[in-house]
């Protein structure tokens, strides 16, 4: 069989579509290596062994495409106690050599040879390394619809900073955070880099993992590094992922580690003095933040709030056309399809464009002819995909019914209004 061949090249794209697949892989190496293509079946089977390094087929047509390597002088025999029949007498060091410049090693980092401190950390004073992201490129233009968002954001954040001398005519101070938070997968992550970008900031994402620690006096501490590093780099946007699980409210927690975390945040969020956070912005996000520690939503912390809504009519457009826009398409109304996927989030639109390429990819497979990801392919993915945030609005409707202290959730009983869900 020409390498050539339409099967062949309908493999292969169909390999890049869907890299993760072994099986579909093995078929192409398989039929690589009865084509004669020795070099390329390697490097196939090579990138499958790399996913799933016990399976048996692979290591079996691996032997088949490279064959029995000579054995390496000095080196111990093949145990064959375990291996499947064949393996045997396969120097599975040598074939590792041969692909080495073809896939990347399986583990980035060197093992650990340092021994332990006594906190548990493997380094040896103990303190975290934050990753710290340079200011980025990202806008807020950069972000589909949600206008509201971006009015709210302009007015309660961007304005002031961006004009200082009106800012100190009307004694606009701008001590506190914002906190954003509306259901999961509708962005909220992508808008914090969006303002970082504004403000051309340094960008330090944190999410629960990098604070909390087993070790008792950890979690303070790597709490207070972490508002250190941001110090150290202002301009830098602090941005803290599922704020409810950093800064629950303590009267709910039983763990003395935990209510000492959130009273070490509360401390960073203040400042040891007046001026010890000038520079740093802080934003945070949550889906349920009615489960956010009172003390945290007091004026001067997280005391201006941000409804983050499933994307609007322009968002969902920008959305599916940004998923769709490296795929083979043909034919797409992007109108009717922004119709249909009225209160999908972002997240979801992101799993019916992958939906729709992979019901294509698996037609191009049986038949052995890549066809173009069409409107069909797209309209049954939108009926199958069930909007993610019922369940959240589910339980948000009696947070805005019965526990609407003080107006806080206004602007989610005027959208639940809006769309006659209250």
């Amino acid at each position: 069989m020409p390498e050539t061949s339409p099967l062949i090249r309908s493999l292969r794209a169909a390999v890049e579509a869907a890299p993760a697949d072994v099986p579909l892989r093995l078929h192409l190496a398989g039929l690589l290596l009865d084509a004669g293509q020795q070099a390329d079946a390697v490097t196939e089977v090579a990138i499958a062994l790399q996913q799933a390094p016990s399976d048996a087929e692979a290591r079996a047509l691996m032997v088949r495409a490279v064959g029995a390597a000579a054995p390496v002088e000095g080196s111990a025999p093949v145990e064959t106690s375990t291996e499947p029949e064949g393996a045997a007498t396969f120097n599975w060091g040598a074939a590792a050599d041969q692909v080495k410049d073809v896939i990347p090693p399986r583990f980035v980092e060197e093992p650990l040879t340092e021994p332990l401190t006594t906190d548990g950390s493997g380094d040896p004073d103990g303190s975290p390394a934050w990753d710290v992201d340079a200011p980025g490129s990202v806008r807020l233009a950069d972000v589909g619809g949600m206008r509201e968002v971006k009015d709210r954001l302009e007015a309660a954040f961007l304005a002031p900073l961006r004009n200082p001398e009106l800012r100190a005519l009307y004694g606009k101070s701008l001590r506190g955070g914002l906190l954003l938070y509306g259901p999961p997968g509708c962005g909220k992550t992508f808008v914090a880099r969006a303002v970082a970008g504004e403000l051309g900031a340094s960008f330090l994402s944190v999410s629960v993992n990098d604070v909390l620690d087993m070790w008792i006096g950890n979690s303070e501490r790597n709490m207070h590094e972490l508002f250190q590093t941001a110090r150290r780099q202002a301009p830098c946007v602090v941005f803290l992922d599922e704020l409810d699980a950093l800064g629950g409210k303590r009267s709910r927690t039983q763990s003395a580690g935990m209510r000492n975390t959130v009273n070490q945040l509360l401390t960073e969020l203040d400042g040891i003095d007046g001026g010890a956070n000038e520079g740093v912005f802080v934003l945070a996000a949550t889906n349920v933040p009615w489960d956010v520690d009172i003390a945290l939503r007091r004026p001067g912390r997280f005391d201006r709030t941000l409804l983050v809504l499933p994307p609007d009519a322009p968002a969902r457009e920008a959305i599916l056309r940004y998923h769709l826009r490296e795929r083979p398409i043909e034919k797409v109304d992007l109108g009717k399809l922004v119709k249909m996927t009225d209160g999908l989030s972002g997240a979801d639109l992101a799993h019916l464009c992958e939906t729709a390429a992979e019901t294509a990819l698996l037609d191009s497979v049986r038949t052995g002819v890549v066809r173009m990801i069409g409107m069909k392919d797209l309209v049954e993915a939108a009926k199958q995909t069930i909007p993610s945030t019922e369940p959240w609005f589910a339980s948000a409707r009696n947070v805005a019914m019965y526990a609407n202290d003080g107006g806080m959730y206004d602007d989610l009983v005027a959208y639940l209004k809006k769309r006659r869900k209250l």
